[in-house]
């Protein structure tokens, strides 16, 4: 089962739908359409409030051109070790800077979500169990010493290790 997780806590009735041959968005519903099918409809029409899947391998500079009519990126980590989502979601929030609801979908275990969260992702789609209950119970682990600066700035008092200096 997979539950809709953001900040403020489980998302009840999420209306986004990922289409695929088999599944399509109904009464009530909004698609979120691959980068192909996506880049086809909103060069055929002025729709906006649009959803679009981004998978590892999808050029996200593609979506320059209708940034602002987007209103759910959903981006795909269909593994736990293929990172690129995280590379994505750096692009969407600094360089094409989108404004809207990006969400992780796939496998999102506990351990990336605050990472996922400082990188921009503002939802999650989770199907993890033990990361369904962590959340719930609103238990996330914590991340001592950052590496770089992200889309989220970090809270007062926080520091980068990069910019530490050595001890004399």
């Amino acid at each position: 089962m997979t539950k809709i997780w953001s900040e403020q806590g489980f998302v009840e009735n999420d209306p986004w739908i990922i289409e695929t041959d088999d599944v399509k968005a109904g009464e009530g519903q909004n698609a979120v359409l691959s980068l192909d099918a996506f880049l086809t409809r909103a060069a055929e029409s002025n729709d906006v409030g649009l959803g679009v899947l981004i998978t590892p391998a999808d050029d996200v500079t593609k979506l320059s051109p209708f940034i602002d009519r987007i209103a759910l990126i959903a981006v795909s980590f269909p593994a736990f070790n293929d990172g690129r989502g995280f590379s994505h979601a750096s692009l969407l929030r600094t360089r094409l800077n989108y404004q809207g609801e990006l969400r992780a979908v796939g496998d999102v275990l506990i351990d990336q979500v605050p990472l996922m969260l400082r990188t921009g992702f503002t939802s999650f789609a989770v199907t993890n169990e033990t990361a369904i209950r962590r959340l719930s119970e609103n238990r996330l682990p914590g991340i001592d010493v950052y590496y770089q600066p992200t889309a989220k700035p970090a809270a007062e008092g926080e520091t980068y290790s990069w910019r530490r200096r050595a001890a004399v």
